[in-house]
């Protein structure tokens, strides 16, 4: 599913595009994203919303596909496509973003430290891999970079969220603002269906430590070999020997 790199880089490639334009008799007047939702602003201050689920893409001015489940044509001449293979992808037109804004939690790059540990003491018997993915905890934060975010800041994906040291909510706060920004950087990550608005596949993919590396040897070269298990219906990857088990029940 697009995570937050993911639909920040379609953000920013279809501002550059088609802000100003025309869809029926309305203007664009720009583009936000709210966790993984799309916001299409019009001037008149109604809203084409988006999320893209599992396999959803949004590509401008490009020819439509067997997959393609709506387009969008703007007056002058070019389109917006949505794809869709899994079609739980979803999209419509709201007179503001109130509620929706309501229903998240802070956006994980807007977070600082004191709000995240304000967070954390909030749900303290919380796993911290399901708890960084629950978008009314902080939005934005997927399956990848759970796990990503986790590895680099060596915490065990079932550690409960008392039991971090104050050392380790730093790293963890720390790693969330880096990785996200870097993926962000390298337009996101292709590992399923994703593509940018260009069509075009994201490169942080191949900067991925632990996410889908399950039987593979640790980057840390510690001697550990990569574990996937399921938490709450999701899978984590991890290195047993360098993400620290201390605390950790199942």
């Amino acid at each position: 599913m697009p995570e937050l790199p993911e639909v920040e880089t379609i953000r920013r490639q279809l501002n550059q595009k088609i802000v100003g334009k025309k869809l029926g008799n309305k203007i664009i007047a720009g583009l936000r994203r709210r966790a993984k939702i799309l916001i299409i602003d019009f001037s008149d201050g109604s809203s084409l919303i988006f999320h893209l689920k599992l396999t959803g893409q949004l590509i401008y001015n490009k020819k439509p596909s067997r997959f393609t489940r709506k387009v969008f044509n703007f007056t002058d001449g070019s389109m917006l496509i949505f794809n869709d293979v899994r079609k739980f992808g979803w999209w419509k037109m709201v007179k503001n973003t109130k509620e929706l804004e309501r229903s998240f939690g802070p956006e994980a790059l807007d977070a600082d430290l004191q709000i995240f540990k304000s967070l954390l003491k909030k749900r303290p018997n919380a796993k911290i891999k399901p708890l960084l993915m629950d978008q009314k905890f902080i939005a934005g934060i997927g399956n990848i970079y759970s796990d990503e975010i986790l590895f680099a800041s060596q915490v065990h994906p079932l550690r409960r969220a008392k039991t971090l040291k104050e050392k380790e909510i730093k790293l963890i706060h720390q790693n969330i603002g880096k990785i996200l920004k870097e993926a962000i950087k390298r337009n996101g990550s292709s590992v399923q269906s994703y593509l940018d608005a260009r069509g075009q596949k994201g490169d942080y993919a191949k900067y991925h430590r632990v996410y889908q590396k399950d039987g593979k040897k640790c980057p840390r070269r510690d001697g550990g070999i990569i574990q996937r298990i399921k938490i709450s219906g999701r899978s984590a990857h991890f290195c047993p020997l360098c993400q620290k088990q201390a605390g950790v029940q199942r």
